[in-house]
């Protein structure tokens, strides 16, 4: 089917009661093995890029690999901006055709990070493009970010906070970070407050380091979505390592990249069934 708008994913994702990956890529062989895991799976998922990892390619050309293997699926998927820093990166990433985007102001004073948020949906919303924003900053590294903030989402900033952006989805912070080099702790008592308050589904970052238990039970508190990224780069990673370190006179790029792009897409479909299965 074609790429799917993220108001409709998020839609089916609802209906089915089930738990998303956002599942990040940067090059052809991670996109399609995030794609067709997705299809294997036989369940709606995002897959998305940064704009740290888009200077590869350029938004047209991640826009062009994933609208060529979705219209090829009976699978609904959708293509997600994955941390816009700049209001300039959710523009390109729209124009370029992606049907969900993230503007990322959660580093910003809460005002500013509402006007911020505010101009990016405003700007998506003549292209029916739903916008998840951040409320709350996220410890730990994103590519070449670094964060060193650790704030947790106020609870008592929810409400205003999506009222007057207009965002569709928010991320927050309950103790989730970023990358492999912290520790998640998740307060789950927290998250059940947001989730009671915030009148849009909640998002929830740095997916690779989550036990599973809490991952599955994220459903409950109107979780929809759980990026996955580090876990991704380093099964490929690996796999590109072991071949060379097997033989480092290796020249047959095809046979290594088929390997590299198996583990990916291994990794990414043993996420989706661990995610919504029944604890």
């Amino acid at each position: 089917m074609p790429l799917v708008n993220g108001n409709i994913l998020l839609s089916s994702i609802q209906e089915k009661r089930v738990l998303a990956g956002a599942f990040n890529t940067t090059n052809l062989e991670t996109t399609i093995s995030i794609l067709d895991a997705i299809e294997r799976s036989g369940l709606p998922n995002f897959i998305q890029i940064a704009p740290t990892n888009a200077k590869l390619s350029g938004y047209d050309y991640i826009y062009e690999i994933v609208r060529k293997r979705a219209a090829t699926m009976d699978v609904p998927v959708s293509l997600h901006l994955d941390h816009g820093k700049e209001l300039d990166d959710v523009k390109q990433a729209v124009r370029a055709g992606f049907t969900s985007v993230m503007i990322d102001g959660a580093e910003l004073p809460f005002e500013e990070n509402i006007a911020f948020t505010k101009a990016a949906v405003d700007f998506c919303k003549s292209f029916g493009v739903p916008v998840e924003a951040e409320l709350g900053a996220i410890l730990g590294k994103e590519d070449d970010h670094v964060s060193e903030a650790d704030c947790k989402t106020d609870p008592k900033q929810v409400l205003r906070f999506v009222q007057e952006t207009g965002c569709s989805m928010l991320a927050v912070s309950v103790g989730n970070v970023h990358g492999l080099e912290d520790i998640p702790r998740i307060d789950i008592p927290l998250l059940q407050e947001i989730a009671s308050i915030c009148p849009v589904p909640l998002v929830i970052h740095g997916g690779s380091g989550i036990d599973e238990n809490i991952i599955r039970s994220f459903v409950k508190y109107n979780v929809v979505k759980v990026n996955i990224a580090s876990d991704l780069r380093k099964a490929f990673i690996t796999s590109v390592g072991k071949a060379w370190t097997e033989n480092n006179n290796e020249a047959n790029l095809a046979r290594v990249m088929t390997s590299a792009k198996a583990a990916v897409e291994a990794d990414v479909f043993s996420k989706i069934q661990m995610m919504n299965r029944a604890s």
